[in-house]
């Protein structure tokens, strides 16, 4: 066995052989025993006693099975050739006749033939040669390479990509070095080869040349046609397409669309990768009734902060005469100091008019808003206190026949609290002190512009133990207020200040149990909440802030049945309710929850909004509510606000999803608010192969279902109160493997009166590009569609060990 690293080539005999290269003997040694073809299990003599080599196999991990080699290695790595027939002289060269393979690092050449020159590291093969580099083939009739440098020419070569699973065949393929080649006369396509010698891709890129550089994972293309289904569809003189899903600088895919406002619309982005954490899109529109736009987008990404910022600008708008344009810009930053703890947080909105919202349908969905937050957070923390200043400007979009009453500016806040975390006894407390400058149009609002202050403090006890807990809690709230011009009372100022007692308490019981042959851990978890505020007079204070809180298992259990410090709720109730879940005893994942809530009150609330009207009802309303997930692939979530006086259900939220597998789902949703609104909601994605038993191979996430599949995709909300569907998004998908083809038509509500009707195509060329009609069809899937999933969505980048021989 020691002679095992000093192997010589001898002429027609040798079956493997090692030439000799500077490289450590271990390394040596382990490859060679591997590629003698000698099992380690014939190091144990016959009849031994069993001993570690008996034992099975332990993996770990090793550092020569690396994605890539190292340069610092990859210099030192032997080379290793093998065949039928070898012949000639130690560190020289070597002839491999039959079968001929050569091995060093992540590159195989096997061949008919092979002549390998040591000392100029020079490989040539005939015959039926193939080439296994890192995962990419390359296979043809002559090869003459530098196996290190892997420079050198392939002739009649056809090839095929690891990452992309694109192939194609050429003239020539010249290798410049171990990541970049040039391809001559070549075709590019991802369509599977089929094996029929009269084969021909769905769609083929066929070009005079074609750049190859895998270390940027960009190909390059000149002189080329797109060829779909046997027809020249777009001449291309230049361009540049993915090896991967890397970003990389170029023209992006253009979209063209064509409705009755904008007629014509043909846009071209380009994508700048300016650095690995930071990029900006740039984009240039024109649309035949309407003129020219430009625009872009900057994206930004640091250690301590992020944000991205977008622009756009229409000089001349012949649709409003007028020029158009709008701005946008998130910013989220934290920085460690020596005082403590300092954010930024920025949001941004900006249009130049009214109509913007309505006339342009591709903006982003922040921007087809009709109140735009223009929203600076400057915040402090440090230790158990915090601070904040905020200023708050909205743009409010007005719609004669349907005008918004704007909401209140912050201009600004400042806002400071405390929150000691060691406090003795166990008790909890916080203090918190704020004041705001409101300030809005008083002829739309009718209210005077106002300088509001309020100090809250709290403190609590809370009693925990494992079955059960305890937690009384008073709080304080004093209020002043300073307005700009005189009340209906005649009065500029007005102060408050109210107490609050609350005691929140519950019960932990639990058992196991069994329903339909499956264990489970079930609770029962009564609770209690009572909550007194004694009544003050507050009809006389403006409204700035405040807004009646939601129905639901989330507020029921609060002190203030309003959200905001403008109302405080004069109270004297006592909430009960009861939930019971199943638990797996194994996980503890949530199966099922059941639960009911009500309240009971002892007096009238009498503190109500502008408008209302006091609550003499001595019981609320139910609450139930029920969320059943007994597998993963089916889910139930439903809660419901019931009157037992008039037996009806006020509000009520219920809805199922069903996802057996990958690309198949179906999510449906009932929503009701009796007197103003009843809607159902239906989602899907699925397979229409399905419906007459294709149901195909799963090929997997990022892989899809397969060729020749339809898939069926859309929402549909539709109105019970008015009978009509108010947002519509149908549409189909048909995947053939390489290529994959949408059509969609979306019909979305803009306002009460007026809603905007989209027909959209593309056609994507797996592992190439996409052309769109219209705005994307996968985006509009993605934004209304529930667990919708992207057919070629990749997921992880394929590793050269999945290919390897």
């Amino acid at each position: 066995m020691q002679n095992l690293t000093s192997l010589r080539a001898r002429p027609a005999m040798a079956k493997s052989a090692r030439l000799r290269r500077p490289v450590p003997r271990v390394l040596a040694v382990g490859v060679a025993l591997a590629w003698c073809g000698l099992p380690l299990a014939a190091l144990a003599q016959d009849g031994a006693a069993p001993s570690a080599w008996d034992a099975p196999p332990v993996l770990r991990s090793s550092p020569l099975l690396q994605e890539k080699i190292p340069d610092a290695v990859r210099s030192q790595l032997p080379v290793f050739v093998k065949g039928d027939h070898i012949s000639g002289q130690t560190d020289l060269n070597a002839l491999i006749e039959g079968n001929a393979e050569l091995r060093r690092g992540d590159t195989v050449i096997r061949a008919d033939r092979l002549d390998y020159n040591v000392p100029e590291d020079l490989a040539k093969a005939n015959g039926k040669v193939r080439i296994n580099r890192a995962g990419n083939v390359y296979e043809g009739t002559a090869l003459e390479l530098r196996v290190e440098a892997f420079e050198g020419f392939f002739s009649d070569a056809r090839y095929r990509f690891l990452a992309t699973q694109a192939h194609g065949d050429a003239t020539r393929v010249d290798f410049v070095d171990r990541y970049r080649a040039v391809v001559h006369n070549g075709t590019y396509t991802t369509c599977e080869r089929g094996n029929e010698e009269s084969w021909q891709p769905d769609w083929v890129l066929r070009a005079a040349t074609i750049r190859i550089d895998n270390e940027e994972e960009v190909g390059t293309a000149e002189d080329a046609v797109l060829e779909f289904k046997g027809i020249s569809v777009l001449p291309i003189p230049y361009i540049s397409f993915p090896l991967s899903e890397k970003r990389k600088s170029g023209l992006l895919p253009p979209t063209i669309g064509l409705d009755s406002r904008d007629g014509v619309t043909y846009m071209q982005p380009y994508y700048w990768n300016i650095a690995p954490n930071r990029d900006a899109t740039l984009r240039a529109a024109l649309m035949t009734k309407r003129g020219a736009n430009v625009g872009g987008e900057f994206r930004y990404l640091e250690p301590t902060y992020k944000g991205q910022i977008s622009a756009d600008v229409m000089p001349t708008d012949r649709l409003r005469d007028r020029v158009r344009w709008s701005f946008s810009g998130k910013h989220e930053g934290a920085f460690d100091t020596a005082i403590g703890g300092l954010g930024l947080n920025l949001n941004l909105n900006r249009v130049s008019d009214d109509n913007y919202w309505r006339d342009f349908s591709r903006a982003t969905e922040q921007l087809r808003q009709r109140l735009l937050p223009n929203d600076a957070i400057l915040s402090w923390g440090r230790n158990d206190m915090s601070a904040t200043v905020r200023t708050l400007k909205w743009q409010t979009l007005q719609d004669v026949t349907s005008p918004i009453v704007p909401p209140y500016d912050r201009m600004p806040q400042v806002q400071w609290r405390y929150n000691p975390s060691q406090l003795g006894g166990g008790f909890d407390a916080s203090v918190e002190l704020d004041t705001t400058r409101f300030e809005a149009a008083r002829a739309l609002t009718g209210q005077p512009n106002a300088d509001r202050s309020y100090a809250m403090a709290q403190i609590s006890r809370p009693f925990l133990s494992p079955g059960g807990f305890i937690t009384p809690r008073l709080q304080l709230h004093a209020t002043q207020y300073q307005f700009d011009s005189a009340l209906s009372n005649g009065q500029r100022s007005a102060s408050r200040t109210l107490p609050t007692f609350s005691l929140d308490s519950g019960l932990v019981f639990e058992r196991d149990t069994a329903y339909f042959g499956r264990a489970f851990l079930q609770t029962l978890e009564p609770r209690a909440f009572y909550t007194y505020t004694p009544y003050r007079d507050q009809s006389m204070l403006p409204v700035y802030d405040t807004a009646a809180n939601d129905f639901n298992f989330a507020t029921i259990y609060t002190e203030n049945a309003f959200g905001g410090n403008d109302r405080l709720a004069d109270n004297n109730l006592l909430t009960l309710g009861v939930t019971t879940r199943l638990l797996d005893p194994d996980t503890g994942a949530q199966a099922a929850r059941f639960g009911i809530a009500q309240r009971v009150r002892f007096s009238d609330q009498k503190v109500t909004l502008p408008g209302g009207t006091p609550v003499s009802e001595r019981l609320s309303d139910l609450l139930l509510g029920a969320g059943i997930n007994w597998t993963p692939q089916w889910g139930f979530d439903s809660t419901v606000q019931y009157n037992p006086k008039t037996g009806q259900s006020i509000r009520s939220t219920i809805g199922a999803r069903y996802s057996p597998s990958n690309y198949r789902t179906v999510s449906a949703a009932y929503r009701l608010q009796r007197g103003t609104s009843e809607q159902i909601d239906i989602g899907w994605q699925w397979p229409l192969n399905d419906l007459w038993g294709d149901k195909g191979k799963d090929l997997g996430p990022g892989r899809g279902q397969g060729g020749g599949r339809w898939y069926s995709v859309g929402r549909l909300n539709y109105s019970m109160k008015d009978r009509k569907l108010v947002d519509t998004v149908v549409g189909f998908e048909y995947d053939s493997c390489c290529w994959i083809g949408r059509v969609v038509l979306e019909r979305l509500q803009s306002s009460v009166t007026s809603s905007n009707t989209r027909l959209l195509f593309q056609i994507e060329f797996v592992g190439f590009s996409r052309l769109s009609l219209g705005s994307s069809p996968l985006d509009s899937f993605k934004q209304n569609v529930p667990r919708y999933q992207n057919l070629r969505e990749q997921v992880s980048t394929p590793s050269r060990f999945s290919n390897y021989d």
